[in-house]
C-alpha cells in the first residue's frame, strides 16, 4: 500500500463542466487513478459520473456530459438550458413522473435526430406546470435528473475517498459529506445555489451550495481528513475500512477560467445571469489557490498540479453557452489538456498509481460494467 495519496479537486462552474469531464476522461484513458476526490458545485456531478455512473462506464458517462447542451438551432433562438434547469413545484414533480412513464426518446448522433429530440424536450418543458411565485426561494427544482445518471449505492464501492462540500445555514458552517453517507438528497443540498435552487432541507438542517462560498475547499478537506484519521485511531468512527487515510501528496486541480476573459457585454438576459454567477466563482477559486499556496501549504506540503485549459481567443464569447457545440468544443479542449497534462506529469502519476494498480483496475472494471 502506498504511503502517500493523490487527490483530485473538482470545483464549481456549471457552464464549463465539460472542460472537467474531458480532462478527466483523458486521465481515465491513461489509467490515472485517484485516492481522494473532493468536489464542489458542478464538479460534484463530474466526480459522481466518474465514481458511480448509472448504467454505463465512467468513460461513457463523462462523454455524455456533452448531451447536456441544447442543439444550436434551438439555443440560438431560445438560449436557456431546459434540459438541466427544471420548473419547481408539486405539480411539476407529478408531470415529470408521468413523462418518465412514457417511452423515452433517445437521440441518435445524426444532427436531425438530436434536433428533434431537443425540440420535443423543449415542448415538454414548456408544457410543465409550476408553482413559482414571488414567495419562491429559487427558480428551479433541485436536480430531479440526478437519480437517472448516478448510482449512489455504487458510490460506496468506489476504491478511493470521495467528498462533496455544502454550507450548513442552520449551524453556520461548511460541511463535507463522505461517500458512505452521500445520497441524491446530499447532492441536492450541496447544489442548492441561491436564486437558482432554493435552500435544501436535509436531516433537519438547511443547506446551500458549498462552492458559492468555498469553490475548491482545500483547507476544509485536509482538516476534515486529519480529523477523521484521528477519530479512526481512537475507534470513534465506523469509516475505517472505507478510506485509505494516508497523507495527500499530489493534488490535481482543474484550472479556473479567467474572469477578465468572461467579463464582456452580455448578448441576452440569460447570459447576463450566467455571468453574474460565474465571475464570482472564478475569482473565489483563483483566490483559494493563491491563498492556499502562500498561507497554508507550508504546513500541508502538497504538490499542486493544475491542468491548464487553452481556450482559443475566438471562442471566449461563447464559452458560457449551454449549446451543444460549446459543450462539445470544451470537452475536446479539456481532453486535449488532460492528455498534455499526463504527458508532462507521467512519472509522478504513474508512480502514484503503481502500488495498487491491479486492485484498482479490478475495482474499476467492476464499476464500469454494472
Amino acid at each position: 500500500m502506498a504511503t502517500e495519496a493523490t487527490g483530485l479537486l473538482l470545483g464549481g462552474g456549471a457552464p464549463t463542466l465539460t472542460l472537467q469531464s474531458g480532462a478527466l476522461a483523458a486521465l481515465h484513458d491513461n489509467n490515472v487513478h485517484f485516492d481522494v476526490i473532493s468536489t464542489a458545485g458542478a464538479g460534484m456531478l463530474i466526480g459522481l459520473l466518474y465514481a458511480a455512473p448509472k448504467g454505463m462506464s465512467p468513460r461513457q458517462a463523462l462523454e455524455q456530459t456533452k448531451e447536456m447542451g441544447v442543439h444550436d438551432t434551438i439555443y440560438d433562438q431560445f438560449p436557456v438550458n431546459f434540459k438541466v434547469f427544471h420548473k419547481p413545484g408539486t405539480m411539476a414533480d407529478g408531470y415529470r413522473r408521468w413523462l418518465q412513464s412514457l417511452p423515452r426518446l433517445v437521440p441518435g448522433q445524426a444532427e436531425a435526430s438530436r434536433l428533434f429530440a431537443d425540440w420535443m424536450a423543449l415542448m415538454f418543458a414548456a408544457w410543465c406546470p409550476s408553482d413559482l411565485s414571488e414567495k419562491s426561494q429559487g427558480l428551479c427544482d433541485h436536480a430531479p435528473w440526478i437519480d437517472e445518471v448516478v448510482d449512489f449505492e455504487k458510490l460506496q464501492e468506489f476504491p478511493g475517498e470521495f467528498y462533496m462540500n455544502a454550507y450548513n445555514i442552520t449551524d453556520g458552517k461548511m460541511e463535507l459529506f463522505g461517500k458512505q453517507q452521500i445520497t441524491a438528497d446530499h447532492f441536492r443540498a450541496a447544489l442548492a445555489f441561491p436564486f437558482i435552487y432554493p435552500p435544501f432541507k436535509l436531516n433537519g438542517k438547511t443547506y446551500i451550495e458549498g462552492s458559492a462560498i468555498d469553490t475548491l475547499c482545500f483547507e476544509g478537506l485536509l482538516k476534515y481528513r486529519d480529523d477523521q484519521l484521528n477519530k479512526e485511531r481512537a475507534d470513534e468512527t465506523q469509516t475505517k475500512k472505507l478510506a485509505r487515510r494516508v497523507p495527500l501528496r499530489n493534488v490535481v486541480i482543474f484550472d479556473v477560467l479567467s474572469s477578465r476573459k468572461i467579463i464582456r457585454e452580455p448578448r441576452t438576459l440569460y447570459e447576463a445571469w450566467i455571468q453574474s454567477i460565474m465571475i464570482p466563482l472564478v475569482e473565489i477559486a483563483k483566490d483559494d489557490i493563491e491563498i492556499f499556496k502562500y498561507k497554508h501549504n507550508h504546513y500541508w506540503n502538497l504538490n499542486l498540479m493544475p491542468i491548464k485549459f487553452d481556450i482559443p481567443e475566438a471562442h471566449w464569447p461563447k464559452v458560457l453557452d449551454w449549446s451543444y457545440s460549446n459543450l462539445s468544443i470544451l470537452y475536446d479542449i479539456g481532453y486535449k489538456a488532460g492528455e498534455q497534462f499526463y504527458e508532462d506529469n507521467k512519472k509522478v502519476l504513474a508512480a502514484e498509481a503503481q502500488p495498487d494498480a491491479a486492485a484498482r483496475a479490478t475495482g474499476r472494471r467492476g464499476a464500469g460494467t454494472r
